[in-house]
């Protein structure tokens, strides 16, 4: 084995604080909305997951450094096409941000990277647009499937955008960041793939439920890797956020409104992730271990029976009751229906936890 040049060291506690810094700037993934971005996913269920605020988001720093890197390349995407002559607006002047759209109440939209004109094959035509960074395998597929069937998200996307602007066709800019490749392809409109794509996104935002599963085998490829597959396929369950409470519905009357039936209000972006004392899980999401029995609004419980022991347990307010983020908070469910614990908890006033 060589030895290790004394003279060499890493700066490893800097790259860390990088790290750090990079993750404490980092959001949660809650977002207000559903994105256009990914209405094209296969699994209404995992998009429902989002929408609903089911698990923050955890990523790494390096994936979020990727994030960030794929954000900078649209300026140097943007850059070589108006050094080849290609006009881009890329800024809504009404606004200085991207252009922002908007459906469903609200609880739908995107933010589109611009348009263009001035192409080589249609000089005086106006195109969507909308640039992806990509790795070389991804590349090269996309090289030589084409766009809708190697990415059929991104084609779904600009369906969307193409849809909400009324252009009837879009470029698609691609870039291999490995190699600095470019795939450049220019993408048709299809108002009966737009239409569906709105039905799919409306039929997911207004579902009290979550749809039904992509595939009952948690080893499918699809959902062995999915972040949700513990809330989806075992027995953990969602933050207990506003949206995974039976309280709250998306309202299609505002600007993405949410309202609580219990405490007849609005709930601002805030309460919505904070979520509050009288939170009541939807009972589907607590169907992998439970099942329903009896309930009261009036009083806030729903009473559950263990599928497994056969024993009762409440959700609620009450002191018989757990809590939602009781129920969130400890990993095994059978805690919930063992005797000793609701003596602890009644002599005690003790709570689970994690």
């Amino acid at each position: 084995m060589a030895a290790l040049d004394s003279t060499i060291k890493l700066a490893n506690q800097t790259a860390a604080a990088i790290d750090s810094a990079v993750l404490a700037r980092s959001g949660d993934g809650m977002r207000p909305h559903l994105g256009a971005s990914i209405i094209g996913q296969p699994c209404e269920r995992k998009i429902w997951y989002t929408f609903r605020w089911a698990k923050q988001s955890n990523h790494e720093a390096r994936i979020l450094r990727l994030f960030a890197r794929g954000q900078r390349e649209e300026s140097s995407l943007t850059s070589l096409l108006r050094q080849a002559g290609v006009q881009v607006v890329d800024v809504d002047r009404t606004t200085g941000d991207q252009f922002q759209f908007s459906d469903i109440g609200g609880h739908f939209g995107g933010s589109m990277d611009g348009a263009c004109t001035g192409l080589q094959e249609h000089p005086e035509e106006w195109f969507v647009l909308e640039f992806k960074t990509h790795g070389k395998k991804s590349f090269d597929d996309l090289s030589k499937k084409f766009l809708k069937e190697a990415k059929p998200e991104h084609y779904d996307q600009m369906q969307c955008y193409m849809h909400w602007t009324g252009m009837h066709q879009g470029l698609y800019v691609a870039v291999c960041k490995d190699d600095d490749r470019l795939h450049l392809e220019i993408v048709k409109s299809d108002p009966a793939r737009a239409d569906s794509l709105i039905a799919k996104a409306q039929r997911i935002i207004e579902s009290q439920d979550p749809p039904e599963r992509m595939s009952q085998d948690s080893s499918y490829y699809l959902c062995k890797w999915c972040d949700y597959a513990s809330i989806c396929h075992e027995s953990s369950v969602p933050q207990p956020t506003c949206r995974s409470c039976c309280h709250s519905t998306p309202e299609m009357k505002g600007d993405a409104t949410w309202s609580c039936s219990k405490h007849k209000s609005n709930l601002d972006i805030n309460e919505q992730k904070k979520g509050c004392e009288s939170h009541l899980f939807i009972p589907s999401l607590l169907g992998k271990f439970g099942e329903v029995l009896d309930a009261s609004l009036p009083e806030n419980w729903v009473q559950y029976e263990n599928k497994v022991s056969g024993s009762l347990f409440k959700n609620g307010i009450p002191t018989d009751c757990f809590s939602s983020h009781e129920i969130f908070m400890v990993e095994n469910k059978s805690a919930l229906t063992e005797e000793s614990v609701m003596q602890l908890r009644k002599e005690f006033d003790a709570r689970l936890v994690a």
